[in-house]
């Protein structure tokens, strides 16, 4: 990123399959900013704000003169691009459009809340000027573990964002935590996420293992009862959200670092094969082909 004429305020955030995407920086840090699980702007540097609209056309200016076609893909980041206006982001879009001529995908991450004040219309205006790929982080699809860990929204609330997106064209990639609802909320954590994605029926689903890298006193102040679910618990909660799955062409994903257990399918051709492969895990966890511990990690 050091060779890039772009301004990066660190730390930097994007999703695993944008590695080789350019990050564009549209705006600094999260608009909500409140869930007690996310410990990646709260940094004071990462206070949010939007990007001046010259700064990030020279930018993309610059960048397409030092790069021109290498560039294939852009993640706007930071936390939640789409809180900017329509209007802001159709500049944007126009501006990749016109100095990074070969992106054939642009995506972002997306808060639910900011898409309620955005219509399917609005969406569709989006899509057909590029943006093709927004990241959902659901968490859960559970309201008790989503008030707990001040998400700020609910079961429908993403729900209404997660079918607006669909109906756009937009494609969605949610994310789940998995042992967000410790072994309390485990079974209706996993059970009331399965129901948000069969309802949505979402382009891809991911899951990633809740973990807190800077400690757990900012999650704990609203879920004292809480604790990490163990390695057995994890699996036994992962097994009973693939079971409620009912999708029919969903690309899953479990491959992330901080995952115990890599699991790679598409739901529902190889709902079988991975539950038996989490089942496996279950049962016999000394034989399964997990991540050993120090190479686990957000």
């Amino acid at each position: 990123m050091h060779d890039l004429p772009i301004r990066y305020v660190e730390p930097v955030f994007r999703p695993p399959s944008e590695a080789r995407s350019l990050i564009l920086p549209v705006t600094d840090g999260c608009s909500w900013n409140q869930c007690t699980f996310c410990e990646m702007y709260t940094a004071p540097q990462k206070a949010f704000r939007a990007r001046d609209e010259a700064e990030i056309e020279d930018s993309l200016r610059r960048t397409g003169e030092r790069f021109g076609d290498a560039v294939r893909r852009v993640f706007l980041a930071d936390g939640d691009a789409l809180v900017l206006p329509t209007r802001r982001l159709l500049a944007i879009l126009r501006a990749i459009r016109t100095h990074l001529p070969a992106v054939h995908r642009v995506s972002s991450y997306c808060l639910p809340r900011n898409l309620r004040r955005k219509s399917v219309d609005e969406l569709r205006e989006l899509a057909d000027a590029g943006l093709a790929l927004a990241y959902v982080g659901a968490e859960s699809g559970n309201d008790e573990v989503l008030a707990r860990v001040n998400k700020g929204e609910t079961f429908a609330s993403t729900c209404a964002a997660l079918d607006k997106l669909g109906q756009a064209g937009i494609r969605r990639s949610v994310m789940i935590l998995n042992g967000l609802g410790g072994p309390a909320l485990s079974a209706s954590h996993a059970d009331d996420s399965a129901r948000l994605a069969n309802a949505t029926q979402p382009e891809y689903l991911s899951t990633l293992v809740v973990d807190f890298p800077l400690g757990e006193a900012r999650f704990r102040a609203g879920f004292p009862g809480w604790r990490p679910l163990t390695q057995h618990e994890l699996f036994v909660e992962m097994a009973r959200l693939i079971e409620g799955l009912t999708l029919a062409r969903t690309v899953f994903r479990s491959d992330h670092a901080s995952n115990w257990l890599v699991l790679k399918g598409t739901l529902g051709a190889d709902k079988a094969r991975l539950l038996d492969e989490v089942r496996a895990a279950i049962a016999r966890p000394e034989t399964a082909p997990l991540r050993p511990a120090w190479a686990r990690g957000l």
